[in-house]
């Protein structure tokens, strides 16, 4: 049962749920923004997903003019010393677990390492992998039979996902003092924040939380009345995940940064302890963006164009990114009145994770009136049932308000700026000097073709390639698909390895 909501409606429910972003072989990529679409071939195995109307990862300090964006590769940053985690949590899937130091905070950043198959052609540059707005490393390792990064160090790649501050298994140093000392695996949230947090339940902040959920819920109930039958137990369901949230208000309190601290502080520090690792000839990283993952991509180029640095990247994937909206109709401009209660009441954060784990049963079961979240994530049929609940009941997370209000300017004249509104991302992107794949779905509501493309046209022709999956009739690609969608690993990934090889050869 798929509702019909009107645009005032749709607006104002998408809005008060912040649901998430943020997601045979195919013929090589080639050809400088071909806008041509790629046929979707149905695989053998793969199961069938209700058909909903979703939004998205899905999936960002300030520019200081004395200062370089990166450090020069020469430069071995002693602040990168080797922190592999010997004892690493359940939850992490990967084969070693590292933590890398952010220089000038408490922050250690949790990389997730996929060693490469021996088996496989030997690469000359480790890969890293960046996620969305409010997601960690899960979305690109759903399950042994659905990793994209698993997939990537089979082919050879030294396959790195990074996770920014505040996401999945990233801790300040005193969190991870604090748990070897109690002798606990980071396995979840819950444990993240065991022994480290007092409850709060008559702070401020808590009763600024209690009232957004509150108005969010009202929002969503009005918007809804007309059209389907009462949510009766979802004001119940986001009570149960607020309380359950404020026993993480002591971490809550301090999640104050914003985009701009991942560009320059967190990627940095996570591509610098990878070079250490990997020890490559020439420093270079190969990088895949998905959502916010490529934007900061994007961002990085630009910055390094204007500075005129070298970024590090030997080439660079991006996934349903851009750092344009203003032309599309992506439904991430929905997020515009989000940020307004989120402001005016002064909340450091927006619990996307715990709204969306409240909003999923609704959303998949009977009598399905939330349904209009599921495409915003994927297309119809193109992720099993299991795997598209496991991905949005763990690969969500707390999302900083300053990070939401900054990628707001994304849909203002000139694109995504920085935090203060002096340097536009989109400026400086034509002196780029890095061969970039960008990679769009064609039922993508979050970053259409169309806002993928307004980034794309602006960087050097010769150096970019467009391409855009899915095709009139079915099947089709939405804003997670490029990943995990199950017919990714037939047409999306050949695709990647392809231009990835060429360039980790070229490069050297």
């Amino acid at each position: 049962m798929l509702l019909h909501l009107s645009h005032t409606d749709f607006r104002a429910a998408l809005a008060a749920t912040a649901a998430a972003y943020h997601h045979s072989s195919t013929p090589p990529c080639s050809g400088a923004a071909s806008s041509r679409r790629v046929d979707c071939d149905p695989l053998a195995a793969g199961g069938r997903r209700r058909r909903g109307r979703p939004f998205a990862a899905y999936p960002l300090v300030l520019p200081r003019a004395d200062s370089s964006f990166t450090r020069p590769l020469s430069a071995s940053p002693g602040a990168a010393s080797v922190m592999k985690e010997e004892n690493k949590p359940a939850l992490c899937t990967a084969d070693e677990l590292h933590y890398a130091p952010v220089p000038g905070t408490e922050w250690r950043l949790a990389l997730w390492r996929y060693t490469p198959s021996p088996e496989a052609p030997k690469r000359n540059h480790p890969l890293v992998l960046l996620s969305g707005v409010g997601t960690n490393a899960i979305g690109f390792d759903l399950s042994p039979g659905a990793s994209f990064a698993r997939h990537m160090s089979m082919q050879g790649f030294d396959t790195w996902i990074v996770e920014v501050r505040g996401a999945g298994l990233s801790k300040r140093e005193s969190e991870l003092k604090m748990l070897k000392q109690s002798n606990k695996s980071a396995g979840s949230d819950s444990e993240k924040v065991s022994g480290l947090l007092e409850a709060r339940k008559n702070s401020a902040i808590s009763d600024q939380i209690r009232d957004l959920s509150q108005r969010l819920v009202k929002i969503i109930e009005e918007g809804q009345r007309s059209v389907s039958p009462q949510l009766f137990d979802l004001q119940d369901r986001f009570s149960a995940t607020v309380e359950d949230f404020q026993k993480q208000l002591d971490l809550i309190v301090s999640y104050d940064w914003d985009f701009d601290h991942y560009l320059e502080e967190d990627i940095p520090a996570a591509m610098d302890y990878i070079r250490l690792q990997s020890k490559t000839s020439d420093g270079k990283l190969l990088a895949i963006g998905h959502s916010m993952g490529g934007i900061l991509l994007y961002a990085m180029l630009s910055k390094c164009g204007h500075e005129g640095v070298n970024s590090g990247l030997a080439a660079v994937v991006t996934l349903a990114s851009s750092v344009d909206y203003t032309t599309s109709n992506s439904s991430l401009k929905l997020l515009l009145p989000l940020a307004d209660p989120a402001q005016v009441l002064n909340v450091p954060v927006v619990p996307l994770g715990a709204l969306l784990a409240a909003a999923h049963p609704l959303s998949t079961r009977p009598p399905y009136v939330l349904s209009w979240l599921n495409p915003q994530i994927s297309a119809q049929d193109m992720m099993h049932p299991e795997l598209y609940s496991k991905l949005v009941l763990n690969n969500f997370c707390t999302v900083p308000a300053k990070v939401l209000l900054q990628l707001t300017t994304a849909f203002r004249e000139g694109g995504l700026r920085n935090r203060i509104g002096t340097f536009s991302y989109n400026d400086h992107l034509h002196k780029n000097s890095v061969p970039v794949l960008s990679l769009a779905g064609d039922q993508d509501l979050i970053c259409p073709p169309e806002a993928v493309f307004e980034t794309v046209k602006l960087l050097p022709q010769h150096l970019v390639t467009y391409k855009v999956f899915g095709k009139s009739a079915g099947p089709h690609y939405a804003h997670y698909d490029l990943v995990g969608g199950r017919l990714a690993v037939d047409e999306v990934y050949p695709c990647i390895i392809e231009f990835l090889s060429r360039h980790d050869e070229s490069s050297n």
